[in-house]
């Protein structure tokens, strides 16, 4: 843990596309609205972070997230406007660069940008890049991030990348003020390594399997933090969840919708349907926060002791989910889920 034990909570959610009550699904407007809804919810609950997923399929509703962020920013006061992630490798570090700062001004400062390879790879031939080069794409043009961080003009001759020379990006940012950057990390040793390296914190998406198992990379990042003399900087996780005062139809909910996506990319994966035993065994002992708040809370805190972790996120959404439950979740967790987590911890 940081020497002070201040916790960060977050919700994130990848765009899933939700449900009216009456079981009819919104068309994307109506879910990027509502979208909206449960951010400004979020906001007045004092959650402390949403982060939006880029995907580009045909169950979520966010492919820009930075837009959705921009509009959220315009309702929002303290809450800071995440990406959870954004696909560096596929993209133009420029025009990374050139969104966000352009978020940080509108949002006064609220931005914050997660940067990660991408577990869906649909980005990579939507915007012409190769799959070959997956390491190496994210590898330069993080480098190249760092270098568009320093706001100096830039001299740049990459490989996968554009040539720059004495090349200013707009808009600038303040002197002295950043865009705050971490990184979504999840599972890669590599990608530990790399952004202790760059000085980043890490987020860790825990979404399956027992949350001791990461274990080994929260040590390898101490480790390296100490070898390359990087200050500690702060470790978050995230998992999907689904909070109810009533814990029996939060599993209900949770095994309809959960498995419903799990599948849905499993199938173009290769994987096995999800069995029933496995979501049991997901919401008991893996990463599955869902049940009453008491249950949840509970869950996080010891999860958050046992991998030393200053920052939780909690996915909600999962499938799409009936507005109700979407809501639900939300309130749950800025109302009693994370006072007690901070109670349960003891810190701030």
């Amino acid at each position: 843990m940081a020497e002070k034990e201040k916790y960060t909570f977050g919700i994130e959610t990848f765009g899933d596309i939700g449900f009216n009550e009456d079981g009819t699904q919104l068309d994307a407007g109506q879910a990027l609205r509502q979208l909206i809804k449960e951010a400004k919810l979020a906001d007045e609950l004092g959650i402390d972070v949403i982060g939006l997923g880029e995907h580009h399929r045909s169950e979520y509703a966010v492919s820009s997230p930075e837009i959705v962020l921009a509009a959220i920013a315009e309702v929002t006061k303290n809450i800071k406007l995440s990406t959870a992630v954004t696909v560096l490798s596929s993209d133009d570090p420029v025009r990374v660069f050139e969104r966000f700062s352009t978020l940080h001004a509108l949002s006064n400062g609220r931005e914050q940008v997660m940067l990660g390879r991408g577990s869906f790879t649909e980005s990579f031939p939507l915007f012409g890049f190769n799959m070959e080069d997956y390491d190496n794409l994210f590898e330069e043009k993080i480098a190249m991030w760092q270098e568009l961080l320093k706001g100096e003009a830039m001299n740049w001759n990459g490989k996968l990348t554009q040539k720059l020379t004495d090349t200013t990006v707009y808009p600038q940012l303040p002197k002295g003020e950043t865009i705050d950057t971490v990184v979504g990390v999840g599972g890669s040793p590599d990608s530990i390594v790399r952004a202790v390296y760059y000085g980043y914190p890490v987020i860790l998406a825990i979404i399956g399997g027992e949350p001791s198992r990461f274990k080994p990379y929260v040590e390898l990042y101490k480790k390296a933090s100490d070898q390359f003399k990087k200050p500690l900087q702060p470790l978050g996780m995230h998992s999907h969840g689904i909070i109810l005062e009533d814990g029996e139809e939060a599993k209900r909910v949770g095994w309809e919708y959960i498995k419903a996506s799990m599948d849905r990319i499993g199938a173009d994966r290769g994987w096995a349907p999800m069995s029933r035993d496995r979501f049991e065994f997901e919401v008991d002992k893996g990463s599955y926060y869902v049940g009453t708040p008491e249950e949840v809370a509970q869950k996080i805190a010891k999860n958050m002791k046992d991998l030393d972790m200053n920052r939780f996120d909690l996915v909600y959404g999962t499938g799409g989910q009936l507005l109700h439950q979407r809501n639900e979740t939300i309130r749950l967790y800025g109302e009693k889920v994370v006072p007690r987590v901070k109670e349960l911890l003891g810190g701030e």
